[in-house]
């Protein structure tokens, strides 16, 4: 790991591991595969009847690669992100698939299952905060009020690494000034409600990356910042990246941060994955309706017109989906098939891009 972050004096935190090289700088191997998510499915069993949050989703992520994630609210992005950290509380319960993680160890390479580890375990807490972080989209709801800032970072590292408290409160002072926040020996003893929204937000990536994790899952860690905060935020967690050699799991409603900062792209709609590709494929080449409406009602400069495109519909009801595809109902484009009780076939339709949709078949 360099000695410094780009564009700031103050020196890198200084990890008792050792620095891991960029993927672009070496060949990919099959250890690049950091985690791969197969068939997984989570419901919420309520008395009203049984939500299928995340209903068949599959992906896979690459050591140092960002993917984003995108749809709606209630298209079962957060559930995603909980189930892979295997955190999903009653009545919700992961009822299928695999969450394979690649771990790297003495012995190389092991693939893990997350989902056949007990939540509360000793090795899943270990992952949990260690080797994967979450970071949330209100981070004041996530640091303890009553808690420094300093000692929730300090308590991770003495949870996570072999550390002395006074290396542990040293390295999160680093951390706070890795992450661009001025005074840092002093913000470390400062509580979540003294902090502006933004400089709360860089404390929180500071906690997430405190113990250099494999996969960072950010759930929409900018949507209540202004745009210059944003912008900001985005640029940090792009170096810190290059830094650290971390995998990114970005979620968000924001196509345009997408285009910025993801490598490839998962379009989620009622807990499916219906389109999966590349960022440039999913912007010049979508193929799902969905995606096409998405992506139509984006404001744009060059082209003059009085109202933005709207989404026909709404969202349906958890409760009570349509037959066939869920989507049909809103689809412009569709099919007599789309409406029957049928799968929906998931189909290849170039390098790396995947659409379920009878289009397509």
């Amino acid at each position: 790991m360099p000695s410094e972050i780009p564009g700031t004096t103050r020196p890198a935190a200084t990890h008792p591991q050792q620095a891991r090289s960029s993927p672009n700088e070496r060949p990919m191997t099959t250890d690049d595969m950091l985690l791969e998510v197969d068939d997984l499915k989570t419901y919420f069993f309520l008395t009203e009847g049984i939500v299928r949050a995340v209903d068949g989703l599959g992906f896979r992520i690459q050591r140092g690669q960002t993917l984003g994630v995108v749809g709606e609210s209630g298209c079962g992005k957060s559930v995603t992100a909980r189930s892979i950290m295997n955190m999903v509380r009653r009545p919700g319960r992961n009822v299928g698939g695999r969450v394979l993680y690649n771990r790297h160890s003495a012995r190389g390479s092991e693939p893990v299952d997350l989902l056949a580890l007990p939540p509360m375990g000793e090795e899943m807490r270990a992952i949990r905060g260690g080797e994967f972080s979450m970071i949330f989209q209100e981070p004041r709801a996530s640091f303890s009020p009553v808690h420094t800032i300093g000692s929730q970072i300090i308590e991770a590292i003495l949870l996570h690494e072999q550390a002395s408290k006074a290396e542990a409160r040293a390295y999160a002072i680093q951390m706070l000034a890795s992450v661009k926040i001025p005074r840092p020996e002093q913000i470390v003893d400062a509580y979540p409600h003294q902090l502006s929204g933004g400089m709360c937000q860089r404390a929180m990536i500071a906690l997430a990356l405190a113990c250099r994790p494999a996969l960072l899952i950010a759930d929409e860690p900018t949507t209540a910042l202004d745009v210059t905060t944003e912008a900001q935020i985005l640029d940090l967690m792009r170096e810190l990246q290059a830094n650290f050699d971390t995998a990114i799991l970005y979620i968000t409603h924001n196509l345009a941060v997408v285009a910025e900062i993801a490598e490839a792209v998962m379009v989620m709609y009622m807990g499916k994955d219906v389109e999966y590709a590349p960022v440039d494929a999913i912007f010049y080449n979508p193929k799902h309706p969905y995606t096409v409406a998405l992506l139509s009602s984006i404001p744009r400069i060059d082209v003059e017109r009085d109202d933005l495109t709207v989404l026909p519909g709404a969202v349906p009801d958890p409760y009570a989906l349509p037959r066939g595809c869920p989507f049909h109902p809103r689809c412009t484009a569709r099919l007599p098939i789309c409406s029957e009780d049928v799968e929906v076939p998931y189909i290849t339709v170039g390098a790396g891009h995947r659409v379920r949709c009878h289009l397509y078949a």
